[in-house]
């Protein structure tokens, strides 16, 4: 199965991903009236950390997948998938407002470490976007896994980089 028949599918049945990215937000509601005051206490700071993987993930994989439509594949906007690329943006950005109006995002477990990977994914499609703008192309006859290699180490130096520039995460306890 590739993606494309994984999104039609998704499109055939959207009930699924209507129920999935609506309960998320509704959680995050409850979550908020029923622990007011108290997000940053166990066990509303573990429900929050799967509720905000549980939407992160999914929505910053349809940005990403948006990201790469429109800039690489030169897509048209009309025809932007509803339920793939538009839903999960919106029920992340509810979900993350819910939550962040009841305890602060740092508060919560492995946060730092999400928004550290969508950083990071953001930096490397602008670096993607920028090589290929620039259309530099190189003709090789290097193996994949030395391409792979070249690639790695370049990640782990923006990475590195990134980390030098914005300072370490901060713990907190």
């Amino acid at each position: 199965m590739t993606l494309r028949e994984f999104f039609d599918l998704l499109a055939q049945n959207p009930i699924l991903l209507l129920f999935y990215f609506g309960i998320l937000p509704f959680t995050a509601l409850l979550a908020r009236w029923l622990g007011s005051e108290e997000g940053h206490l166990p066990p509303w700071k573990y429900l929050y950390s799967v509720l905000i993987y549980l939407i992160c993930v999914p929505g910053v994989f349809a940005v990403t997948l948006s990201v790469y439509l429109f800039l690489f594949e030169r897509r048209s906007i009309f025809d932007t998938d509803i339920y793939t690329q538009i839903i999960p943006v919106i029920s992340m950005l509810l979900t993350l407002f819910l939550i962040r109006s009841n305890v602060d995002l740092d508060r919560i477990p492995g946060f730092q470490k999400l928004s550290g990977l969508i950083t990071m994914i953001a930096a490397t499609l602008v670096f993607m976007w920028f090589i290929d703008r620039t259309r530099i192309y190189v003709f090789s006859y290097l193996p994949m896994s030395q391409v792979l290699l070249i690639f790695v180490v370049l990640f782990l130096v923006i990475r590195f980089g990134w980390s030098r520039f914005f300072g370490g995460t901060k713990q907190v306890g």
